[in-house]
This record gives C-alpha cells, sequence and structure tokens, in this order.
C-alpha cells in the first residue's frame, strides 16, 4: 500500500510546486541563447523551493525542518532577484511577471507561517 509523503499535504508545498510549472513556462520564451543562463538559474531556483520543503518534512526535527524551509525561503528571493533581472534586460514585460510574483509573495507568507509554527515550543500534557 502507498502512503502520501507528508510534503504533499502541505499547502505551502503545493503552492511551490505551482511556481515551478510557471517558471517552466514564462523562462520557455527566453533566447536559445539563456538557455544555460539565467533561464537554467530560474528553473534550479524554482525547483529547489519545494524540493527543501519536501527533505524538510521527511522526518526530521524541527530545527532540521526549520533549516530546509530557511533554504526555501532564500532560493524564492533568488528567483525574485532573477525576475527583476529579466524584466530589466528585456526578456520578460511587467505584466508578465505579476502572476509569479504574486505566487512567490503567497509562497513566502506560507514558509513564514509555517518557519513560525516550528519556532513555537511544543506543549505536553
Amino acid at each position: 500500500m502507498k502512503t502520501e509523503r507528508p510534503h504533499k499535504k502541505l499547502l505551502v508545498w503545493q503552492k511551490a510546486m505551482e511556481l515551478v510549472e510557471i517558471v517552466y513556462k514564462v523562462t520557455e520564451a527566453f533566447p536559445a541563447k539563456e538557455q544555460f543562463g539565467l533561464s537554467s538559474q530560474m528553473r534550479r531556483a524554482a525547483v529547489s523551493v519545494p524540493s527543501n520543503i519536501a527533505e524538510g518534512a521527511a522526518g526530521r526535527s524541527k530545527d532540521s525542518f526549520a533549516q530546509f524551509l530557511s533554504i526555501a525561503s532564500g532560493s524564492l528571493s533568488e528567483l525574485d532577484t532573477q525576475l527583476e533581472i529579466a524584466v530589466k534586460i528585456g526578456y520578460l514585460k511587467q505584466n508578465q511577471m505579476v502572476q509569479t510574483q504574486e505566487l512567490i509573495e503567497e509562497t513566502a507568507a506560507l514558509l513564514n507561517g509555517l518557519r513560525r509554527s516550528l519556532r513555537k515550543p511544543s506543549i505536553t500534557p
């Protein structure tokens, strides 16, 4: 019997997976010369977010999970910066970036909430 992995139940992981899809679609329109440049960097940053959430949720300690969430948060910031660069160099129009930016913000808020919840002391009966 196959059991569902714990990270798949997390809304933050689900949103991060949506973000990966959007980033892949957005970067498809980049010039071919960017295949191993900005496009690749953005895709790696996007993939890093749900990957780190999943790794952290894999039954580790709260501190370990929090560390993986911190890495995921850093990848979101990296992706946000790369989107700004893509707009500045003309690979993306500002209006094309809006949906991605909104999903980055939503994912960041969920990540921060989860990180805060891990810092709360456990209540033992």
